[in-house]
C-alpha cells in the first residue's frame, strides 16, 4: 500500500483562517488522486486544546472547529471513496488532553474513572516516584495537589497518559475506534505506539552509557520500564480483532530503543498489519546504514506483515535537507523517491515531499512547536517540515489568502505544484512515474527483497517475482561508484548513471534499475 500523509493544518486552507482544513483536504482530492496513492493518512483532527496540535485529544468523536465540522469530514471520506482512496484516521491512545473528560473525571476521583490514568504517589520526601523523563523535556510526572498524587505524562504535562493496563480504558478506546470504523474509514495509524504501556512496578530506567548526542535528559536514559511493555501484544491481538471485522488495515508508529525488533513483535497475522519507525529519518545517510536498516527489518518482519518505509513526517526534518550533503537538490531528491518506491512493504509519503521539498526555515518569532521552543536553538523544533503546502507561486503559496499560521517558505513557493506541473522533468512528475512503475512491476508491488553486496557508498539490491528480477542500484555517496553488474535485458530506469554490459557507472545522484536475464 502506498500512503499519502496530510498534516491538515498545512495542506490547503479552503475558508481563509489561516489553518489547513478537511474541505481543504477534500478540494484537493484529485491532486491526490494523480499522483497514483491508495490511501491517505490524516493527522489529528478530533477536538484539541492544540497543545501539541492535536495531539493531545479533548474528544475522540468530534472534529476540531479550526478543521470544520463532522459533516466535512463525511463529505470528505465520500470524495474519497469515490475516488477508490482509502481515509485512515490518525488515533493517539497512548494519552489524551487534560481537558478530556475522562481525564477531568479521574482527576476527580469520580465514577469508575479514578484509575484511567496512570496516577502515583509521592516517594517519603514528596518527590515524585521514580526518574522518568518527558520527551519534550523535563520531569515525566506533574503533581496534583488535589488528588496528591502524580501523574504520568510522556510528551507534555497537558497530555496525561492513559493507563492502558485497565480493562476499561482498553474497551473504552476500542469502542472509540469502533465509531470511526462504522463510518467507514478504511484503517488507523496509530500514534507513538511504545508508549502505550508502562511497569507497573514503576521501576526507575537505567542510565544511558553514552550520552553524547542527547538533546536533553531523555536521552540520558535508556527507557526500559517507561515504554515497549510486554503487556502491549495481547492488545494489539484485541486491535486486530476488531479491525479485521471492518476489513480495515492499521499502520504502527514505533519509536524509542530496537525500535526495529519491536516492529516486527507488534505486526503479525494476529496483531496490526505493518509499522514504521524512524529509522529512515536520522541524519545518518551511507548505504551500510541504510542497508542494515533493510536487513533487520527483513530479519524481523515476516508475511502477512510488511514494514512500511517513510523518510519524512511531521516530526523530523525533511530528507531533502537532513541528506543532502551537498548535492544537487532535486537529482537528490528524485534519487530519493526512486529508493522510496523500491524498497519492500508499504510505503508512506509525506505531503510535500513528492515535490522535493527541502527543510522550512522558521525564525523564532514564529515557532509554534512548544517542543521547539523548549530547545531553540540547539533543536529549532518540528515546524520547519510542517510549514504550508505550496499549490501556485502565488502570494502564501496559494495555501490561503491570509497570512497562514505558520510562514511560507520561499524556496518552497518556487517549487510550488503548478509550476511542477507543467515541467515534464519536475520532481512531482517523476513521483508520478515511480509510483506508476512500482504498481506496474510485481517486483516492486509485491515481490521478495534480496540485498546484493556492492562497494562501499553504493546500496544494491534486488527485488523478485515468479521468476522476474529487478536489480536496484543507488549511489549514496558523494563520488561517482563503479558497480559489477549480473547479466541484464534492459535498464528499466536510470538517472546519472550508465549501465555497461558487466559495469554500471552511477555519478552522484546516480541509480539504476536492470531487468535481469
Amino acid at each position: 500500500m502506498i500512503i499519502y500523509q496530510v498534516y491538515p493544518r498545512s495542506f490547503f486552507d479552503a475558508n481563509n483562517d489561516g489553518i489547513g482544513d478537511l474541505a481543504g483536504i477534500e478540494k484537493k482530492l484529485s491532486y491526490i488522486k494523480s499522483l497514483g496513492v491508495d490511501a491517505i493518512w490524516i493527522s489529528p483532527f478530533f477536538k484539541s486544546p492544540m497543545k501539541d496540535f492535536g495531539y493531545d485529544v479533548a474528544d475522540y468523536r468530534e472534529v476540531d472547529p479550526i478543521f470544520g465540522t463532522m459533516d466535512d469530514f463525511k463529505k470528505l471520506l465520500r470524495s474519497a471513496k469515490a475516488l477508490d482512496l482509502g481515509i485512515i484516521v490518525d488515533m493517539v491512545i497512548s494519552h489524551t488532553s487534560e481537558e478530556h473528560p475522562w481525564f477531568v473525571a479521574s482527576r476527580a476521583k469520580e465514577g469508575n474513572k479514578s484509575d484511567w490514568y496512570l496516577w502515583a504517589d509521592p516517594k517519603p520526601d514528596g518527590t515524585a516516584p521514580n526518574n522518568w523523563v518527558s520527551v519534550f523535556g523535563g520531569p515525566a510526572w506533574q503533581w496534583d495537589a488535589g488528588r496528591r498524587q502524580y501523574y504520568f505524562h510522556s510528551f507534555l504535562p497537558e497530555q496525561p497518559d492513559l493507563n492502558m493496563h485497565s480493562l476499561d480504558v482498553q474497551d473504552q478506546v476500542l469502542a472509540e475506534m469502533r465509531f470511526w470504523l462504522e463510518m467507514g474509514v478504511s484503517g488507523f495509524r496509530f500514534d507513538a505506539c511504545n508508549h502505550i504501556f508502562q511497569d507497573l512496578q514503576l521501576r526507575s530506567n537505567p542510565p544511558r552509557q553514552d550520552n553524547a548526542a542527547a538533546l536533553h535528559p531523555y536521552g540520558y536514559q535508556v527507557h526500559v520500564y517507561d515504554q515497549a511493555q510486554p503487556e502491549m501484544l495481547p492488545f494489539l491481538e484485541r486491535i486486530r480483532s476488531l479491525l479485521d471485522e471492518y476489513g480495515a488495515f492499521s499502520l504502527a508508529e514505533v519509536g524509542g530503543h530496537d525500535a526495529l525488533k519491536l516492529m516486527g513483535e507488534y505486526t503479525g497475522a494476529t496483531r496490526l498489519h505493518s509499522a514504521y519507525s524512524f529509522a529512515m529519518m536520522r541524519p545518518e545517510s551511507s548505504a551500510a546504514y541504510v542497508r542494515n536498516v533493510i536487513a533487520t527489518l527483513e530479519e524481523h518482519i515476516r508475511p502477512p506483515a510488511n514494514a512500511c518505509y517513510a523518510m519524512s513526517n511531521h516530526d523530523k526534518p525533511r530528507v531533502a535537507t537532513r541528506w543532502l550533503n551537498g548535492r544537487d537538490r532535486e537529482q537528490f531528491t528524485k534519487e530519493m523517491l526512486a529508493l522510496l518506491f523500491t524498497m519492500h512493504g508499504d510505503i508512506c509519503l509525506y505531503q510535500g515531499e513528492e515535490l522535493g521539498l527541502p527543510e522550512a526555515e522558521v525564525p523564532f518569532e514564529r515557532l509554534q512547536d512548544p517542543f521547539g521552543k523548549n530547545f531553540w536553538p540547539k533543536f529549532k523544533g518540528r515546524d520547519g517540515c510542517r510549514t504550508p503546502m505550496p499549490w501556485t507561486n502565488h502570494v502564501h503559496g496559494g495555501f490561503s489568502e491570509v497570512e497562514p499560521w505558520l510562514p511560507l517558505d520561499e524556496i518552497h513557493r518556487e517549487l510550488n505544484i503548478n509550476s511542477q506541473e507543467m515541467r515534464p522533468h519536475s520532481v512531482l512528475n517523476f513521483a508520478r512515474e515511480m509510483i506508476a512503475l512500482r504498481k506496474a512491476r510485481p517486483e516492486l508491488d509485491h515481490g521478495s527483497l534480496r540485498l546484493i553486496d556492492a562497494p562501499e557508498g553504493v546500496l544494491a539490491f534486488s527485488r523478485q517475482q515468479e521468476g522476474r528480477e529487478l536489480v536496484c542500484l543507488f549511489n549514496m555517496d558523494v563520488t561517482e561508484k563503479q558497480v559489477p553488474v549480473p547479466t541484464f535485458n534492459s535498464v528499466v530506469l536510470s538517472r546519472n548513471a550508465t549501465a555497461g554490459r558487466r559495469t554500471a557507472s552511477l555519478d552522484v545522484c546516480g541509480f539504476c534499475l536492470l531487468e535481469a536475464a
